[in-house]
């Protein structure tokens, strides 16, 4: 008996950054919700509020608002943490693992430590379909992840 893994090129979106910053300070900005809700949304949005459990299984509700006042709850699991290296989550199930309405995406965050104190950080977004790929590049993931990631850098030169 064979296995195949099918491949994800197809259906994922990539944004890599080096950062001039230790790998636990970026770990701890994804962690802690005091520090995610001041990068999170792309300026001119803005993170209302967010909610980690930050363990597999945990389940994660981030509330982005844009600039009209109108809210928008993203919830989620995560699938697997390993400290100050990976970060793993998924929209497919809520709390408890109750599957969602529409899963969309899987997110893949590393943080590999490069030395002197700078690390190479990539955002990887694998999408359930090639459709739903194409519509996050529409919406301009490479904007709006690539402000954020900028606004995550200039967090954690401060920290």
């Amino acid at each position: 008996m064979t296995t195949e893994a099918a491949s994800t090129a197809d259906r994922e979106l990539v944004l890599t950054r080096i950062i001039d910053a230790p790998r636990e300070k970026l770990f701890r900005a994804w962690t802690k919700p005091d520090l995610l809700v001041q990068w999170f949304a792309p300026l001119p949005w803005t993170t209302a509020s967010a909610k980690l459990d930050v363990r597999p299984g945990g389940a994660s509700v981030i509330v982005m608002r844009d600039p009209e006042g109108n809210e928008f709850p993203s919830s989620g699991v995560y699938l697997e943490v390993v400290e100050n290296e990976k970060i793993v989550f998924t929209d497919a199930y809520t709390a408890a693992w109750e599957p969602s309405q529409k899963p969309f995406f899987t997110g893949i965050l590393t943080f590999e430590d490069l030395g002197g104190g700078k690390t190479r950080y990539t955002a990887r977004a694998r999408h359930w379909t090639v459709e739903d790929r194409d519509a996050h590049e529409k919406m301009g993931f490479h904007q709006g992840w690539g402000r954020c990631t900028d606004q995550l850098a200039a967090l954690v030169a401060k920290l």
